[in-house]
């Protein structure tokens, strides 16, 4: 069955720096054939385009302004004609092997499958947070989950992550497709979506990517400011899900716990970002009060507020 869907690859990008040569050269060496190949740019100067369009994209540009992390992925999604499978990468993942977008799309064989996301490694030279990061969000085991599943789940139920997610897209389009104005976690809206209208999400442990993050103090506090603001703004998340407190607890007991075990001199950087992330998703509770510019600067996405 596999053979037979229209698999389209789908990329929003803005000076996707070095590594993008080793993403499109992972991509390339993938045994998936592609329907569609296609990224939206918002402007690159350090020759994005240009590679792009070397490894076979097509190429839509958009103004700077214009992104929106839900927006600029339904337009990806509006410009994959008659796909079967949407699958979206950020241009700092890497594939890790050359089955990971087949073993991702082979999920959908089931057909109560909506959305699948695949695993995330830590980059070879990344630092302990990062790398516990990726161990406590993205296990060795698959998992498909439907609502039933929500007891066991609690609010994490509708994790997912577009860094390496793929969506039929017909029942994509079945919800509304991704929400056009939301400051982050369009992965997470169409996910919760889809389980409310009795679809399964998968997680892909053997569909991976090389993908990770080593975060100053300030951008750990924006990026839990914006978390905030998302949760602030999608109220009905907590509403049908609960409340997101006890992942936090689990979180910050697992990271302590991995860098007493691990790497211990990193303490103080374990808990001083801790302490960042929980003044941030504190601070984010007052973002209607909060003027333009102050927005601005508390938040990791400066343009959602211009």
């Amino acid at each position: 069955m596999i053979n037979d869907l229209k698999v389209s690859i789908l990329i929003p990008t803005l000076n996707a720096g070095k590594d993008w040569i080793k993403v499109l050269e992972s991509i390339d060496q993938q045994v998936c054939n592609f329907h569609n190949k296609i990224i939206i740019d918002s402007g690159s100067n350090d020759g994005t385009v240009d590679l792009a369009k070397q490894h076979g994209f097509k190429v839509t540009v958009i103004n700077k302004k214009d992104f929106n992390h839900g927006k600029t992925r339904q337009q990806l999604v509006d410009l994959s004609n008659d796909s079967d499978i949407c699958v979206f990468l950020t241009q700092d993942a890497i594939l890790a092997s050359p089955d990971s977008v087949r073993n991702i799309v082979k999920i959908f064989d089931n057909p109560e499958v909506g959305m699948a996301y695949g695993r995330q490694l830590p980059h070879l030279n990344a630092k302990p947070l990062e790398i516990h990061a990726r161990l406590f969000n993205y296990p060795s085991i698959s998992d498909v989950l439907s609502l039933d599943d929500l007891k066991r789940f609690g609010f994490k139920i509708f994790f997912s992550s577009d860094s390496f997610a793929a969506y039929r897209k017909s029942v994509l389009d079945n919800v509304g497709g991704f929400p056009l104005d939301s400051i982050m976690g369009e992965d997470a809206i169409v996910a919760a979506k889809m389980l409310i209208d009795g679809f399964k999400k998968a997680y892909v442990a053997d569909a991976a990517v090389y993908h990770s993050h080593s975060y100053t103090l300030n951008e750990e506090f924006k990026r839990y400011f914006d978390t905030r603001v998302f949760h602030e703004q999608n109220k009905w998340l907590i509403e049908k899900f609960g409340k997101p407190t006890g992942e936090g607890i689990k979180f910050l007991k697992s990271e302590l716990k991995y860098v007493f075990k691990n790497d211990f001199k990193s303490i103080l950087k374990s808990v001083t970002s801790l302490g960042a992330k929980w003044l941030g998703y504190k601070f984010g509770r007052w973002y209607k009060k909060m003027p333009p510019d102050m927005l601005k600067k508390m938040s990791m996405h400066k343009s959602y507020w211009e």
